[in-house]
């Protein structure tokens, strides 16, 4: 992998990570056109993904500094309200992570044909939450948190968008647009970071390569990837507060039907 190649995966990685456009799936579309294998990328992932969790703690750090200021306050206030729905959120994926991780790494390695059609679905679902419309409500409950996590942890599969899937399923649960935009981002720090430390300690024991990858196209990724995720997560905080995902789902429609006619 060049540092032309990291710089395009990276921008990939950084700004399909928060647009409901599916990151998986357009860095599976990129690593194919590039003839990048998975085990080779695994390191590059590693490098981008940790990229893309610091740029939600720069553009939320307000955020991130409210909760913790709250939650060492030792009671239970809005703010440990929060990370108990966050914790809840996580169970779903960590199940599936825990539990499923073989047959995850199977369908990803089913080629784009899956890629294209977990697009069309990411579509589908964007189009049905664009126009439903819930009775709203104030704040995300722990039974709609949890909900929102079963979205996050079908999101698993290449294509279907995990912010897509997330804000779409809060949308249709009726929450708050700017709220449901916040909670999206920060429910998946914890599950990135745990996926990254895993795949660390495979390379570390030798039970996967890191690939031959000069380490500035290492560099190169992650600057695109932080940089972008960064302009990506403010974006698209407004993007949810307008209620425009629908262009989204237009483009998700037409990217997983020629990536069907690719595959």
């Amino acid at each position: 992998m060049d540092w032309i190649e990291a710089l395009i995966l990276g921008l990939l990685q950084g700004l399909t990570e928060y647009l409901p456009v599916s990151s998986s799936g357009h860095l599976a579309i990129g690593s194919t056109l590039f003839g990048i294998e998975g085990e080779e990328n695994l390191a590059f992932t590693i490098v981008v993904h940790v990229a893309t969790v610091l740029s939600t703690l720069v553009i939320l750090w307000k955020e991130i500094d409210w909760i913790f200021k709250g939650l060492f306050k030792w009671q239970m206030n809005d703010e440990t309200r929060y990370v108990i729905n966050i914790i809840i959120s996580m169970m779903p994926v960590g199940i599936v992570g825990v539990f499923f991780k073989d047959e995850v790494e199977a369908v990803f390695g089913s080629g784009l044909l899956v890629v294209g059609c977990c697009l069309l679905l990411t579509a589908a679902l964007l189009t049905f939450s664009y126009y439903y419309k819930p009775t709203p409500k104030p704040n995300i409950s722990r039974r709609d948190a949890f909900i929102i996590g079963l979205a996050q942890a079908c999101a698993v599969l290449p294509g279907l968008s995990r912010s897509g899937s997330t804000i779409a399923t809060g949308l249709l649960l009726g929450n708050d647009k700017a709220r449901l935009a916040q909670f999206s981002f920060l429910m998946v720090i914890p599950p990135i970071l745990g996926e990254a430390l895993l795949n660390s300690i495979k390379l570390a024991q030798g039970e996967a390569v890191a690939g031959d990858i000069p380490a500035l196209s290492l560099l190169v990724g992650f600057l695109a990837a932080f940089v972008s995720g960064c302009l990506a997560c403010k974006w698209m905080i407004n993007i949810v507060k307008k209620g425009k995902l629908i262009y989204f789902a237009i483009y998700c429609a037409v990217v997983g039907l020629v990536t069907i006619l690719l595959g």
